[in-house]
């Protein structure tokens, strides 16, 4: 059996000092041991990778906590079963004591009750993010009913904005020169000089269809 650990950061500027001194009671050759400086968001690392091709049936892979494997849960079952059903390694995270496939003394098998363990950590997650979505529905549900505006602040555009848009729109005054006179960015006012014709056209067409009520 070989000992293999895993260790990420996020960055470079980050260390693994805290990760690579829990390691030292278990004797990892330094040869066995992966590091990655990327995000968790997925499994496609480079050392993560290489740990991948080295490992055997019967061989241990060692984290110190779970969220060094992945931040997302569904991903870690994912890479967890491949890992453990898979390629039949084991794999123990240091901070978590139920997280340790390899079998115990009382002869009940340490993957099913890691499995069930990280299951719950996977639900856990999973309805947690849920509930986060659905606070933030709520909120941008119920600041809506109070009035509130939501997203940039709206530039108010400076007087004389909409005889300049009809100027344009009947070709006697070019974008550029409209937008300085304003006093506007050229892709300032285009943007909002698009916004005004497309709102008219639309208002035109409703009252000729008959869905808008003449003034």
């Amino acid at each position: 059996m070989n000992k293999y650990a895993y260790l990420r950061v996020s960055t470079k500027d980050q260390h693994m000092d805290r990760q690579i001194l829990a390691l030292e009671p278990y004797s990892i050759p330094e040869k066995n041991i992966f590091c990655d400086y990327q995000s968790g968001k997925d499994f496609d690392r480079p050392a993560y990778k290489r740990l991948m091709k080295k490992l055997k049936p019967g061989d241990l892979v060692i984290v110190k906590s779970i969220d060094r494997l992945g931040r997302n849960y569904d991903d870690i079952l994912v890479q967890w079963q491949h890992i453990t059903k898979e390629i039949k390694a084991d794999i123990l995270v240091l901070d978590m004591e139920l997280l340790d496939t390899r079998k115990k003394a009382d002869n009940l098998t340490g993957t099913l009750i890691a499995d069930l363990v990280l299951q719950i950590f996977a639900y856990v997650a999973q309805t947690e993010r849920e509930y986060i979505h659905q606070r933030q529905a709520e909120g941008i549900a119920a600041a809506k009913l109070k009035g509130k505006k939501l997203g940039r602040t709206p530039i108010k555009m400076p007087e004389g904005f909409e005889d300049i848009c009809k100027l344009c729109n009947n070709g006697e005054l070019t974008i550029r020169n409209a937008a300085d006179s304003l006093g506007l960015s050229y892709s300032t006012f285009y943007r909002h000089y698009k916004a005004y014709i497309e709102t008219k056209q639309f208002d035109s067409k409703c009252r000729h269809n008959g869905t808008l009520e003449e003034a």
